[in-house]
């Protein structure tokens, strides 16, 4: 199951506080936009989901969703 960023909840005004949390390198931002995470490099550890303030990551398949 992918990991994702919900554009709603994210507020998308800073710079992400995830990416320096992430072991794997996996999430990237440009300037202030709605991060991104690389599938190919998430090794799915949770560290994003636990630490994100807003709620607004989490794995697809637990929102209803598929990527």
């Amino acid at each position: 199951m992918a990991l994702t960023v919900d554009a709603l909840l994210c507020p998308q005004n800073h710079r992400c506080p995830l990416i320096p949390i992430c072991p794997a390198g996996a999430i990237s931002q440009e300037g202030n936009s709605l991060p991104r995470i690389d599938p190919g490099k998430c090794i799915e550890c949770g560290k994003c989901v636990k630490r994100c303030g807003m709620q607004a990551v989490y794995k697809a398949k637990e929102h209803g969703q598929t990527l």
